[in-house]
């Protein structure tokens, strides 16, 4: 049994993840919201549901302490929350994380709007942990998986990326955790 928590998990693409994740007997689900009722659906008896904000330390360590893997899905202060996330991370031995960025966050000169998100990169990549960081282009909602990566340092590819071809990315590492470990992902349609 391996024990996923997802950080955000009211987020479109985390919602997709928890759906594609319910079910499979290898995993229990932690699903950490700063409000359930923004979950939108009913969640199974065997989900653990965790009600608290990422930018207070304690509400996260409870949540975090006994996971195998943590994926970070949020908006906001993301400097702040992923340095809780990392603390937290760290103090209960948990190794592995998943962090989606975006697009962008290594060109220079960094455009404003990207700057939580490079931010939020780095705190992940200077921890220690055992990281994937995954930089997709712009979300659709497209119902397709057709999707390619690039790896840090090499051009970024296409303009579009569907919420749910990133989803399967997230379950695939999320089943296969020592895959991507350390690395800096875009990923995108191909030919978009």
């Amino acid at each position: 049994m391996k024990n996923v928590i997802i950080i955000g998990a009211s987020g479109n693409i985390a919602r997709q993840v928890t759906d594609m994740l319910l079910g499979r007997s290898a995993i229990q689900l932690t699903l950490f919201v700063r409000n359930a009722r923004r979950l939108r659906k009913k969640i199974p008896s065997e989900v653990r549901v965790v009600e608290g904000d990422a930018l207070h330390y304690d509400e996260l360590h409870g949540a975090i302490a006994g996971q195998d893997m943590v994926y970070i899905n949020l908006a906001g202060d993301l400097e702040a929350m992923v340095k809780n996330v990392v603390r937290v991370m760290r103090e209960t031995g948990v190794r592995r994380v998943i962090l989606i960025s975006s697009i962008g966050i290594y060109d220079k000169p960094l455009r404003p709007v990207l700057k939580p998100y490079r931010a939020a990169a780095d705190v992940i990549e200077t921890s220690g942990l055992d990281y994937t960081v995954l930089r997709p282009t712009w979300f659709t909602n497209v119902d397709e998986v057709d999707y390619e990566i690039t790896q840090k340092g090499e051009p970024e590819k296409g303009s579009v990326v569907s919420q749910k071809s990133l989803a399967a990315f997230i379950v695939k590492v999320i089943e296969h955790p020592e895959q991507y470990v350390g690395e800096s992902l875009g990923i995108n349609k191909p030919g978009s």
